[in-house]
């Protein structure tokens, strides 16, 4: 799907689904490349994001959800009937009938295939960093629908595979990739953050828990923000990076 093709079936979407409003508009980024970090709130989260974000994304999607045979299994369990509340028989006959839609949808739409595991999500991590490369924003709701949802930002806590690509981006071109954080709010507002930047002079491990960390509480409070709740005690995101730069530059006068 092209850009144009893409831009017009996304403002499709807006116009008779979404409609909201985007807050911090400012942060984002002139130019790619960039990820996206998004809560999921069932199929709000990816629908806010995409119609309201003005720029192409390229999102990651669990791997059932674009395949022919899975498809219809995976919505049933985790649409049809944990958010439409339909029971079988009847959910199975729905979800077969929407997987012949969103199968060649999200397929034209960029999708970018992921598995559960650690060696199997390793296509999806090349797929975007060649789209990354090419200067293309990814676009990943990372929260592991497996673990408790916590109540009042309704989000699961997130898996941390995706961090791995700005290590791989790093290594690739030497340049830092920024991940920005991304809440949606039931209210039909989308509110994008300041962006966090991988630091390449952490070792891996301990950043990968570090954008992981960071960037679940940065979208919780945004959310927590957009419902009311005064939040307090979350590291701001242009602060952290700052501290990243530090110690890079100190790391390249060493």
């Amino acid at each position: 799907m092209n850009d144009t093709l893409y831009r017009l079936l996304v403002g499709v979407i807006d116009a008779f689904i979404w409609g909201g409003e985007l807050i911090g508009e400012e942060n984002l980024p002139e130019k790619g490349p960039a990820v996206f970090i998004v809560n999921h709130l069932g199929p709000t989260g990816p629908i806010g994001a995409v119609c309201s974000i003005p720029l192409r994304l390229y999102p990651w999607i669990i791997a059932d959800m674009v395949d022919e045979e899975k498809a219809a299994a995976y919505l049933n369990w985790d649409f049809v009937e944990r958010t439409l509340k339909l029971k079988p028989p009847l959910s199975l006959v729905v979800a077969k009938a929407l997987s012949r839609i969103t199968v060649p949808m999200l397929t034209s739409f960029g999708c970018i295939p992921a598995f559960q595991g650690y060696e199997d999500v390793q296509g999806a991590l090349k797929t975007s960093v060649d789209l990354l490369r090419e200067g293309k924003y990814i676009f990943i709701c990372p929260e592991d629908n497996r673990l408790e949802m916590d109540q009042a930002s309704k989000m699961q806590p997130f898996k941390k595979g995706f961090t791995r690509l700005g290590k791989l981006y790093f290594e690739e071109t030497g340049k830092r990739l920024d991940f920005y954080p991304v809440a949606v709010h039931e209210s039909s507002k989308v509110k994008v953050g300041n962006p966090i930047a991988y630091n390449p002079l952490n070792p891996p491990a301990r950043e990968r828990l570090r954008l992981r960390n960071l960037l679940e509480e940065m979208v919780r409070r945004m959310y927590l923000e957009m419902a009311g709740v005064e939040v307090v005690g979350v590291p701001v995101a242009s602060e952290c990076n700052t501290v990243g730069r530090r110690q890079e530059a100190v790391g390249r006068r060493q």
